[in-house]
């Protein structure tokens, strides 16, 4: 499947088309890009149309990243494919997005999957949380250039892979190089908002929170967080795998994502 491009504004974002049936659109993580997602898209397009791009800043599209153009830039996929409604899959800081999509369009959301999400009752700069600092990746970034971040990032225990395939190694470096890093050598971008517990209890859609069983604590508890406060949410833990649990365990993750969302496709139509 060949990339293409949209425009949001004056800004240009990759992404990519596939399958048919109901949509569901796929949201990356910090420093990653759609190219996260291909054993995901190859297991669900026989059944679904699979949508995913490169967040702003991210990956090949332009811009800047800014956690508050988000939902806006998914509203403007959607409206460019002609899609009313998507499941909404989002991964670490993309799992903010889908949950502030949930709350900000939840006539444009029928399903939600929250993968490895950081502390979302916590304003987010980038994936601030307990087990990210944001502010040494910009003096590493800016005194050494991204070539020296990027061996730093790679490894630290939210990019460290379990799983013994050395394509998934292959893939995880080639998006790192991808990312262009403007959110730690420019200005640093205003913080993700806080979420409101008590707005999670007027969501009806369903929910399923996922997580890697060797995730970072924070993220655990995070995801733990969420389960609580969304009513009804499902909770899978993929074993095996780490923070990035789809690439750790790719057959686990997509027999759990495919079998919610073609759940919730019948019980929609």
């Amino acid at each position: 499947m060949s990339d293409r491009q949209f425009h949001t504004g004056e800004i240009s974002l990759r992404y990519r088309d596939e399958g048919e049936g109901p949509a569901v659109v796929l949201l990356h993580g910090w420093t990653l890009d759609l190219d996260l997602w291909g054993a995901q898209a190859a297991a669900l397009r026989d059944s679904m149309r699979v949508l995913r791009f490169d967040r702003r800043g991210f990956g090949l599209s332009g811009g800047t990243p800014d956690a508050r153009a988000d939902v806006g830039d998914l509203v403007a996929l959607l409206d460019h494919l002609q899609v009313g409604r998507a499941a909404v899959v989002g991964m670490s800081q993309g799992a903010r997005a889908a949950l502030a999509a949930a709350l900000c369009i939840p006539h444009r959301v029928t399903a939600l999957v929250l993968d490895g999400p950081p502390d979302c009752f916590s304003a987010g700069d980038a994936e601030a949380d307990a087990d990210l600092s944001m502010e040494p990746f910009r003096t590493l970034a800016r005194a050494e250039g991204m070539d020296a971040f990027r061996r730093v990032w790679r490894a630290h225990p939210l990019m460290r892979l379990h799983t013994d395939d050395p394509a998934a190694y292959a893939a995880l470096d080639r998006m790192l190089a991808r990312y262009p890093g403007r959110d730690l050598t420019g200005p640093a971008p205003a913080a993700a908002a806080a979420v409101d517990a008590a707005s999670l209890t007027r969501l009806s859609l369903p929910v399923l929170i996922v997580g890697g069983q060797y995730d970072t604590p924070a993220r655990i508890r995070a995801a733990d967080a969420l389960a609580r406060a969304l009513p009804g949410a499902e909770r899978r833990r993929i074993p095996g795998a780490g923070h990035l649990a789809n690439l750790d365990n790719p057959t686990d993750y997509n027999d759990n994502l495919r079998a919610f969302l073609q759940r919730q496709s019948r019980v929609a139509a």
